[in-house]
């Protein structure tokens, strides 16, 4: 009971409670002891006295004794190497029956951090050439409209000739090009990039937003666990939109249509096909990341009641192009180490070494090799005996470039056209 003038309660207790307390222990212990005693447990096992030294022929019998003890030991070794023998025999009949053609031996993969994994995906037939162009092709003839997405960084490297004449053979389909990521350039350049696309088809300036809705609650707490280490202090609005919505209304109020405006997404990757429909539909219904490919297959999204866009996988580009165009725009890049080290070697290149050294707080390098080992000590990445990661560098730097850390465009057509590469 807690008494006037304290501040928390006694912890003493009457003389009796202690007494009964007591008591009831002593009498639990002793019914302990009672049972173990009535089942065996409490008898001690008696001592081997062993043989007596007065007793005859004593050094004989303790011989006999330990031979005795040896005999049963090998006994018990043998059983024990049998009893394995017959599981090994039983676990090979087992597996025969199970699979009885012989396995292959599996090539071991060298060691590689969970973000290398996840963007190493050789055995996933996604992955495949033939089913990126399959669902490209399935985009491009279940729409009336193809949006060719174009990053205002570098739009003439993100067109693609060879998409656009296969849209325009058609001729019941209509072309438009989509001008994205335009906060990441000057406002005159992208003025200018406006007035020379508009020439060959209609233009629309765009700017994806970064704050959206989430559809579960597992995507809201992701995003803000990112919050908390990605600088949001940049414009999060959508831009263009409105714009965009008017000149796709009109198409599909037009005479003679019937039904939805089905509307394609075509481009390379990580141009921002994905952020356009979230931005458009105001809610993350695709998913969207720096990784270049993360939409692999094809998938459709009802943004009113009369448009419906199509969202396609990043067009695979070829082979014959240079390899600073291979490392920003292919998807392959991210298919083997050896491909991630070339096209970030081939970018370097190209780059302004004094840009790179300030953009990343690194001393002067030699080549590629050095740069990425430098890097991959500055972040922390390390493999197994503390030696740099440089594969995952690599990746890093890759994904600076195709993400917005990495300020770099190119000029104008009528401004000497020159590659976006140099920062």
């Amino acid at each position: 009971m807690k008494r006037p003038g304290l501040k928390k309660a006694s912890k003493r207790m009457s003389c009796s409670k202690r007494f009964k307390i007591q008591k009831k222990v002593r009498e639990h212990n002793r019914k302990l002891r009672r049972d173990a005693k009535s089942k065996g447990f409490g008898k001690r096992v008696k001592k081997d006295v062993g043989v007596p030294n007065k007793a005859p022929f004593k050094a004989e019998v303790l011989r006999e004794a330990e031979q005795k003890k040896l005999k049963l030991e090998e006994e018990k070794e043998k059983k024990k190497l049998a009893k394995q023998q017959e599981r090994a025999k039983k676990r090979k009949k087992i597996a025969v029956e199970e699979d009885p053609k012989p396995k292959k031996a599996r090539k071991e993969l060298p060691p590689q951090d969970d973000l290398v994994k996840q963007m190493m995906k050789q055995n996933d037939p996604r992955n495949s050439k033939k089913h990126l162009c399959s669902e490209l092709n399935k985009v491009i003839d279940a729409s009336e409209v193809i949006i060719e997405v174009l990053d205002a960084r570098d739009p003439l490297g993100c067109r693609c000739p060879q998409l656009e004449e296969a849209v325009l053979k058609k001729g019941n389909k209509k072309l438009l090009l989509l001008l994205n990521k335009i906060d990441l350039v000057p406002k005159e350049n992208v003025e200018k990039w406006l007035q020379c696309l508009q020439l060959e088809f209609p233009t629309v300036a765009f700017k994806a937003s970064t704050q959206m809705l989430d559809t579960t609650v597992l995507e809201k707490k992701a995003r803000i666990a990112a919050c908390r280490a990605v600088d949001q202090t940049k414009g999060v609005a959508c831009y263009g939109s409105s714009c965009l919505l008017e000149l796709l209304n009109e198409y599909a109020n037009e005479q003679g249509r019937e039904g939805l405006l089905k509307v394609g997404l075509v481009g390379f990757p990580n141009v921002g096909k994905s952020s356009l429909i979230n931005s458009l539909k105001e809610m993350r219904a695709c998913l969207v990341g720096v990784q270049r490919g993360i939409t692999r297959c094809f998938q459709d999204v009802h943004i009113s009641k009369t448009i419906k866009m199509m969202d396609s996988p990043g067009v695979v580009a070829a082979e014959s192009n240079s390899k600073a165009a291979l490392a920003l725009r292919s998807l392959q890049v991210e298919d083997n180490e050896e491909t991630v080290l070339e096209a970030v070697r081939s970018l370097l290149n190209q780059c302004d070494k004094q840009q790179i050294m300030l953009q990343y707080n690194v001393p002067d390098y030699r080549n590629s090799v050095e740069f990425l080992t430098i890097l991959a000590k500055k972040r922390g990445f390390q493999q197994k005996g503390g030696t740099p990661n440089t594969e995952l560098a690599a990746t890093t730097f890759l994904n600076d470039w195709t993400g917005a850390k990495l300020s770099y465009h190119c000029k104008a057509r009528g401004e000497d056209y020159s590659s976006p590469i140099p920062l």
